[in-house]
């Protein structure tokens, strides 16, 4: 739209507010989705030292719930790229997106395939009164939790 007064094109006003729309939905979607799905196993942990099967059960549902939602940031995350003022090129192949995508689909695939499973496991051997499984669950849930840590970080510092 073009600005007779500033002699310039500007950006019609529902633009910058969907960008910050996309912002905000990305940025709450990430705490409130990604921060729990990374702290639900650690509770888990604790369900499985209590000796609660139901318990670690029903954590499982919830990180794998939380896991699949946590698809929303994402696309949150590219709807807020798309509009980006082109003169920062913003793109899939910026350093710190193109990482924190990566470092984002390790992290997912580990809950989804280590973490969440372990936990489902864990569960079926409290009921069995076997091993727990807590070491799986510690060391797949610690280093899906510093993946997204990372991902933070990236986030933030923009490198």
């Amino acid at each position: 739209m073009w600005c007779a007064r500033a002699g310039r094109l500007r950006t019609p006003r529902y633009a910058g507010g969907m960008e910050t729309l996309f912002a905000v939905l990305h940025v709450v979607s990430a705490v409130f989705i990604v921060g729990p799905m990374a702290i639900l196993p650690m509770t888990a942990m604790r369900a499985v030292r209590a000796g609660d099967p139901r318990q670690v059960e029903t954590l499982a549902k919830s990180t794998n719930l939380l896991s699949l939602l946590s698809l929303l940031v994402v696309l949150f995350g590219f709807g807020l790229m798309g509009m980006a003022d082109p003169k920062f090129h913003l793109g899939i192949t910026t350093p710190w997106i193109l990482w924190s995508i990566i470092l984002y689909v390790v992290a997912l695939a580990l809950t989804l395939f280590l973490v969440v499973p372990t936990m489902r496991r864990a569960a079926e051997s409290l009921r069995e009164g076997t091993a727990s499984r807590y070491p799986q669950l510690a060391a797949g849930s610690g280093v899906a939790s510093l993946l997204l840590l990372v991902v933070v970080i990236l986030m933030v510092w923009k490198p």
